[in-house]
């Protein structure tokens, strides 16, 4: 007789990152059994503290968090701090919104009227930083039951059709399904022979916190010269991107003498550094996964694609694979969903990366020390400075324009959900909270009701009706706040059918 094996977990997780520990806390909501085995011994880094380690976080990714119960404690923690770019251009009157390259544009430019599913008072960007996210996320991963073990780096596994046994730190640990939030240089990738696709980077990216002598010869906020770029915070905050093909990167230690070279041969200044406090090295190297997903392997944040931290989309990109990926992943272990219900986490998610990768190229292309980006950054700021390039620019920096192609016959299928206000007081994003999909019926009909009754176990009803609707009377929400259908009259059931059981599964 056959014995069916014996799983410690349902899901290991490599990487306690904020993906990582944002796709446990996902995975726990469903009653899913998480191991997140994570190579540092310590979550504390310095860079991980502002300013470098400061983030602005997208509309996305505010409303996964306010959809979880989370933002609040994100917004505490981000209570007063300076957001990004404040440092940069504190001499500004107007409220900066977000920059493509360094171009800033600002909040009284932008045409949020152009965006019609976007309602009125959303939230448009948030400022954070690495330590306070994944500290916010670790203790509701504690708080919901996850088990994280630090100084187990994973060191390669081996998966059958049933289970995927890992190795990490000396120990092993058997799960049914092995997620690689690793990084960059993620070893489950490599180890599950997942292909890795993209462009080399043009430059080596500086972040140092100096101590300077004639610091006067800078001039604060960030400049391009003939030798690259520098971006000047008063006293000793400075990036740089010196162009020698990522050459300097991981390729010898940061030493004072060698920051003071670049910075002077970028800036074009004598400017001296007199004491090196702290200094990482990065590049605009783009590459992305060519399958998120290989047997009980899925891959998640920057073991599945990575770029230049312009912009800051890194941290909002992987956020997303989690919130995508986690209620599918648990509706498969719990046997609501078939299997194929994954195939739509990388056919979702890649486009979305792709884009991001080429919106990091685009920045790139702008900041090169020649004549020609010269010229094209004279025609993007004229461009930027108008209401509609503004606008642009928000929509695709503040990620408003995020959608996936679900096939639904109206624009707002495959979008965000809104968050409607409720006439009882409540709002829609709170009934995500638990992780399941909503059906919100504003007209009450028991005909929907009874149809959505067979999904009770999964999905929430709720018959109100909202201070505003946008033209709609009924709405179905994914468990990850994105529309997989809506009614603008009377309904068609075996429409409804079809749709929720696409998502959800058969009742």
């Amino acid at each position: 007789m056959h014995t069916p094996p014996l799983y410690l977990h349902d899901v290991l997780i490599a990487g306690a990152g904020p993906v990582g520990l944002f796709l446990a806390c996902e995975l726990r909501l469903a009653g899913c059994s998480v191991l997140v085995l994570e190579a540092a011994p310590e979550p504390d880094s310095p860079l991980k503290r502002p300013p470098f380690g400061l983030r602005g976080l997208t509309v996305p990714t505010i409303e996964s968090l306010d959809r979880r119960g989370l933002l609040e404690a994100i917004k505490e923690r981000a209570a007063g701090r300076e957001t990004p770019g404040t440092a940069h251009w504190m001499k500004e009157q107007r409220r900066p919104a977000g920059h493509f390259a360094g171009i800033q544009f600002f909040h009284d430019q932008i045409d949020t009227g152009r965006w019609p599913y976007h309602l009125a008072g959303s939230a448009s960007n948030l400022a954070t930083d690495m330590a306070s996210i994944e500290a916010v996320l670790a203790a509701r991963a504690v708080t919901l039951g996850v088990e994280i073990r630090r100084g187990f780096a994973v060191e390669g596994f081996a998966q059958s059709g049933e289970d995927v046994a890992v190795q990490a730190g000396g120990a092993a640990f058997r799960g049914r399904w092995l997620v690689g939030a690793d990084g960059a240089r993620s070893v489950v990738r490599k180890a599950a022979g997942i292909g890795f696709a993209g462009t080399e980077p043009e430059f080596t990216g500086y972040s140092v916190q100096v101590e300077l002598a004639g610091a006067e010869v800078l001039t604060p906020g960030r400049h391009y010269t003939a030798g690259g770029m520098y971006m000047f915070s008063p006293p000793g905050t400075i990036g740089m991107a010196d162009f020698d093909g990522g050459a300097f990167h991981r390729s010898a230690p940061v030493t004072r003498e060698h920051v003071e070279a670049v910075l002077r041969r970028v800036s074009g200044t004598d400017v001296s550094v007199t004491r090196l406090e702290l200094a990482t090295t990065w590049t605009d190297r783009a590459f992305m996964a060519e399958e998120y997903r290989r047997g009980r392997v899925l891959l998640a944040g920057d073991a599945a694609h990575i770029h230049s931290p312009l912009g800051g989309q890194g941290l909002n990109l992987g956020l997303g694979d989690a919130m995508n990926l986690g209620w599918k992943l648990a509706s498969v272990i719990r046997g609501a969903a078939p299997e194929g219900l994954l195939d739509s986490y990388g056919r979702e998610r890649q486009p979305i990366a792709a884009q991001v990768l080429d919106w990091s190229r685009a920045q790139v292309a702008l900041m090169r020390p020649s004549r020609s980006a010269r010229a094209l950054e004279s025609i993007i700021r004229d461009l930027v400075a108008t209401r509609d390039g503004a606008t642009y620019f928000a929509e695709r920096v503040w990620g408003v324009g995020l959608h996936y192609d679900l096939g639904g016959r109206h624009a707002l299928v495959g979008r965000s959900a809104p968050d409607f206000a409720l006439l009882d007081g409540t709002r829609l994003n709170e009934y995500l909270r638990g992780g399941r999909a909503v059906l919100l019926d504003f007209e009450a009909r028991p005909t929907l009701g009874q149809c959505a009754g067979g999904w009770k176990d999964r999905l929430v009803y709720l018959a109100v009706d909202a201070k505003e609707r946008l033209g709609l009377s009924a709405i179905l929400v994914r468990p990850d706040g994105i529309v997989a259908w809506v009614a603008e009259g009377g309904f068609d059931k075996a429409d409804f059918i079809g749709a929720v059981s696409c998502w959800l599964g058969a009742p």
